[in-house]
């Protein structure tokens, strides 16, 4: 994998962080993500083909959403939490709220220790 881009906090946009939060796993993923910390991709579990798994993960980072960072054959991935929050401030907190009052994106989680 080549080393991936992220958009700058001025390169970001309403429309494509919406686009990217538009989708149950993608918001599924930010919940996860959201309780702490970087993930390497093999921890992230969700109902989907691993390529579109893959696939959903690009279209977070590529919104500004997420951070990627490669070490090694490993990926890993973060949330941009502040960088959101300087964007777009009570967008991630309002996002993250209703997605838990209507349970959106729980068929997202991390593998069990065991699973991997």
């Amino acid at each position: 994998m080549k080393q991936a881009r992220h958009p700058s906090v001025d390169e970001m946009t309403l429309v494509a962080a919406m686009a990217a939060l538009s989708d149950p796993i993608r918001i599924g993923l930010v919940r996860v993500l959201s309780r702490g910390g970087e993930r390497g991709w093999g921890e992230l579990r969700a109902p989907v083909a691993k390529s579109t798994l893959s696939h959903h993960l690009k279209v977070l980072r590529d919104a500004g959403i997420t951070r990627t960072r490669q070490e090694g054959i490993r990926c890993y991935v973060e949330l941009r939490r502040a960088d959101l929050d300087l964007r777009f401030p009570g967008l991630l907190d309002a996002v993250l709220a209703a997605a838990d009052g209507e349970d959106v994106g729980d068929q997202v989680g991390l593998a069990r220790e065991g699973d991997r």
